[in-house]
């Protein structure tokens, strides 16, 4: 058995929020969790040396962005879990760093842009109630003193009443690329000029067309991003100059994550069939270059400024998150960060098989299955729940999931309707349908999970974070007597409440995806499993932190108020430092520890139960 904690402790470059490559192309800059805590550190690209902290201090550090002259790194900051990041300028050669929002009392998004020259930096802001453009003058050198209020009179360059999401600064300085939420799970595109007073959105056949992973070319002529329009996600480019909008050739496969090569000939991107991944190299006319390190995830692939490699983050269930280097030349591959310890580099970890399972109503469901060589029906087994819903599992490190094998047990984690990575009409199911087809297609996977032999009917239990910690009390509610057991982690449960209590841009989301709360008050009330525990039969555990903004901690301390009052077993843990993600070690530590200890006591009895006839 690999002992949980110590795989919980085994560090992770963050794959989400991004590295940047120093525009000499001598180092990279990303986000890690080596000493316990997020922390920006640097290492140097030619693979000699250990990676370098740059950052220190409270909060997790995340989305490192070299200034164009390389002399200053800034990066977002996230103090207490409540992502209202703050935005810090790190000096190299003072070695200070300093805080532009230490006053503010809004939030700002971790996604933000340098300005060609280095003297302004654009971001995202949620001053008023929604997350607005904002350009930001940046003094250079970094003043005395421990803040700069400068970011106050920041100038507004865009409002559309849609929240917005990330920003991109052209190299020629003519235009941002500002990306916003669209209708249900679109984002769309303004291109804004610096003084706020143009904006055009990019459009194909006169209606904004869903946009993703905006890279402009080193000219700062084209513009070439990932879309969701047209069935599956592929790479288009933008021309402003003449808003002339073209596709790469359409495939079977996704592609997403585009960036141009220097000399502008190329785009390297991820592409991706179901769970698998791997890197694309395009060129007008050419055979297209592909290189995998292995079945896993590849993520936000970058050439390095001489055009001779490409840097990616890259993980599966046999290797955490690290940073590596693909060489055009002659095809190598080197990695650039090395984050697991030597004692598990032997470890027998589970690689899944991607199976499908009939839903409900008869349909294929995609789904991973984790099987260890000595797993029996005997045995117990989970369902776990990805969160999003717009996200989906594929092939990850995992470390719970690798616990769990290791112990014998067999996992599924379901890619229900609702789940990227299968095309625009999967992950748009279950709009105005939360709660309801997702719900039914997690449940198939238990009954699956009989059928097949894989699982004892009474040995199942899910769980599953945030939107998976919702379908967990879903399933418990709608489906009682499948489950021995069910784990939701940062959970809502009454949509209601949970929309009152978010973020305009989350409550944004909400009504995209379930309609008004007034005019569909029905729909709202029959998907919230807040209203139905009196279903429950099985014992509930709720986790989850005070500072969340995405499920309010209120949402599982009402829930496990109710459950105690009509006499249901519940268990509450609830973290006062913590928000929707959890950002420190010991309580990541402590919450996936307490996790597996109320799975495996329900689990591990009824096992012995039902074994010897009970």
């Amino acid at each position: 058995m690999i002992d949980l904690e110590r795989l919980l402790r085994v560090p992770y470059v963050d794959p989400y929020l991004g590295f940047d490559i120093s525009p000499d192309g001598a180092k990279a800059a990303f986000s890690w969790n080596q000493s316990g805590g997020w922390e920006i550190y640097e290492l140097l690209l030619d693979g000699s040396g250990d990676p370098q902290p740059v950052s220190k201090g409270p909060g997790g550090k995340f989305a490192p962005k070299y200034s164009p002259d390389g002399r200053r790194l800034a990066y977002a900051v996230d103090l207490d879990g409540s992502e209202s990041f703050h935005l810090f300028v790190h000096e190299f050669a003072s070695g200070r760093a300093v805080d532009l929002a230490a006053d503010i009392s809004y939030a700002l998004q971790p996604n933000f842009a340098w300005s060609p020259d280095g003297r302004e930096i654009a971001f995202l802001a949620d001053k008023e109630s929604h997350f607005d453009a904002y350009i930001l003058p940046v003094a250079s050198p970094l003043p005395e003193g421990s803040t700069d209020k400068s970011i106050l009179p920041a100038r507004r360059i865009l409002d559309v009443g849609s929240p917005g999401w990330n920003v991109k600064w052209s190299p020629a300085g003519a235009w941002l690329a500002v990306i916003v939420e669209g209708a249900g799970q679109d984002f769309y595109a303004y291109l804004v000029s610096p003084d706020g007073k143009t904006n055009q959105g990019i459009t194909e056949a006169g209606k904004l067309v869903d946009l993703h992973n905006p890279a402009w070319s080193p000219d700062g002529k084209r513009l070439a991003f990932s879309s969701n329009a047209h069935g599956r996600r592929n790479v288009g480019i933008y021309e402003p100059a003449t808003a002339q909008l073209t596709w790469l050739s359409d495939k079977e496969e996704e592609r997403y994550s585009p960036a141009w090569s220097p000399d502008q000939k190329k785009l390297v991107f991820v592409a991706s069939r179901g769970a698998a991944t791997w890197l694309e190299v395009w060129a007008q006319g050419e055979e297209p270059l592909h290189k995998l390190v292995e079945s896993g995830q590849h993520y936000l692939p970058t050439f390095t400024p001489d055009g001779g490699s490409v840097v990616f983050i890259f993980d599966n269930p046999r290797h955490p998150c690290d940073l590596w280097k693909w060489s055009l030349q002659d095809g190598q591959l080197d990695q650039l960060s090395d984050s697991m310890p030597v004692e598990l580099k032997a470890a027998s970890f589970v690689m899944p098989v991607e199976v499908t399972y009939p839903g409900m109503d008869g349909v294929s469901v995609p789904a991973l299955l984790y099987r260890p060589p000595h797993a029996t029906p005997q045995k117990p087994a989970v369902i776990l729940i990805h969160g999003g819903p717009d996200w989906h599992f594929s092939f990850l490190w995992y470390p719970f999931i690798a616990h769990l094998t290791s112990r014998g047990w067999t996992v599924l984690a379901p890619n229900y309707r609702g789940s990227t990575g299968y095309g625009r009409d999967w992950q748009l199911a279950n709009r105005f349908d939360l709660g309801g087809v997702d719900t039914d297609d997690v449940a198939a996977g238990a009954q699956y999970m009989v059928r097949a032999g894989l699982a004892h009917s009474k040995h199942i239990a899910l769980t599953g974070r945030s939107h998976g910690g919702y379908l967990t009390m879903c399933c418990l509610t709608r489906y009682p007597e499948l489950w021995a057991a069910g784990s939701a982690v940062v959970p809502f449960l009454n949509w209601f409440t949970a929309h009152a209590n978010a973020r305009a841009d989350l409550q944004h989301w909400d009504i995209e995806n379930l309609g008004d709360p007034v005019e569909n008050h029905d729909l709202w009330h029959e998907r919230s499993p807040f209203f139905f525990l009196d279903r429950v039969r099985a014992p509930v555990q709720l986790i989850c932190g005070a500072n969340d903004p995405r499920c309010p901690a209120c949402e599982s301390v009402q829930a496990r108020d109710k459950l105690q009052t009509l006499g249901k077993e519940v268990e509450l843990v609830l973290y006062h430092d913590e928000g929707h993600g959890f950002l420190k070690i010991e309580n990541v530590i402590n919450a996936e520890i307490r996790r597996l200890a109320f799975l495996a006591r329900a689990l591990e009895e009824k096992c012995v139960a039902s074994n010897s006839g009970g």
